[in-house]
């Protein structure tokens, strides 16, 4: 049940990485977070970008999400044998980084619809970023969720708590993401998601 639970979490990891593929990318290539604040910029990266995506990508990472959180329950309740009060910690922690980002997520598409819907001007650009500047906190709970749950595992793994060897304590995200945070690899966290998912689906 656990592996059947692994692999749909490296789908939703790879199915997420795509939706937020389609907010970051336009026919005009790769959005810079910089220029969000030149609005004559970010209006031209918008130009030929498709309702579409923005759409495609909420409804994509709603789904996604929902996929992959299978696995980090399956790893809650595979950490119950080893320890009750990790595994408590780990559930909680899954509950709050789930719930806020599936809500961010849904966000992000809607600023950026809003924004190219609304003509690409500078009103639209003021309002969409108000938005997302009010709603940030379902960012923030939802890493802080997520970053409890990672150091959780990491920590009874590293310390040889559970039934995985030491050195298993590489296959999580948090760990993974330090190599590529400096890369131009697109959807950082989703790619280190899935790559700590088949990492696990052979140790556990």
């Amino acid at each position: 049940m656990i592996k059947t639970a692994i692999v749909l979490a490296i789908i939703g990891h790879i199915l997420c990485g795509i939706s937020d593929c389609l907010l970051s990318y336009s026919p005009r290539g790769r959005l810079n977070f910089k220029d969000i604040s030149d609005q004559d910029k970010m209006s031209a990266m918008f130009a030929d970008m498709p309702l579409s995506f923005p759409l495609a990508s909420m409804i994509m990472g709603t789904f996604a999400i929902t996929l992959f959180g299978f696995g980090y329950f399956a790893l809650c309740f595979w950490m119950k044998e080893y320890s009750g009060t990790a595994a408590n910690i780990m559930f909680i922690a899954t509950v709050v980084f789930l719930v806020s980002i599936v809500v961010h997520h849904v966000l992000c598409g809607v600023v950026e619809w809003g924004y190219i819907r609304l003509g690409r001007t500078a009103e639209a650009r003021t309002a969409m970023l108000e938005l997302q500047k009010k709603t940030i906190s379902t960012m923030a709970a939802g890493y802080a969720g997520w970053l409890t749950l990672l150091v959780t595992l990491f920590v009874m793994v590293v310390r040889g708590m559970t039934g995985l060897p030491a050195w298993g304590c590489v296959f999580n995200t948090a760990v993974i993401m330090l190599p590529i945070a400096p890369t131009k690899i697109p959807a950082k966290g989703n790619v280190a998601g899935a790559v700590m998912f088949i990492g696990l689906l052979f140790l556990v």
